[in-house]
């Protein structure tokens, strides 16, 4: 899978794990170059807390386009120390 941004491969990995349709990408997977860190913060009330990422390439901004739990609940483990994307940020095969 790969997430792509303005242009620009962002993440690309084998080893996505699908959630709620979101894949979330190994963060060692993911250019942290183009991660700017966010001020916002959302509940799941499954997942947890979520903070995010404003992904930047060029110029080109996707506001909060990528996101990730610190501390996932016990029934999202599977999503710890991952990041998916969305907000105009493709993800495709």
């Amino acid at each position: 899978m790969k997430a792509i941004w303005n242009g620009k491969v962002v993440a690309e990995s084998d080893d996505t794990v699908v959630v709620e349709g979101f894949h979330y990408f190994p963060i060692d997977s993911v250019d942290e170059q183009v991660l700017v860190e966010s001020s916002t913060r959302t509940i799941c009330p499954w997942k947890g807390l979520a903070s995010y990422y404003t992904v930047e390439v060029d110029g080109e901004r996707a506001e909060d386009g990528a996101f990730y739990y610190p501390k996932p609940s016990f029934l999202a483990r599977k999503v710890k120390s991952r990041i998916a994307f969305w907000k105009g940020v493709r993800v495709e095969a």
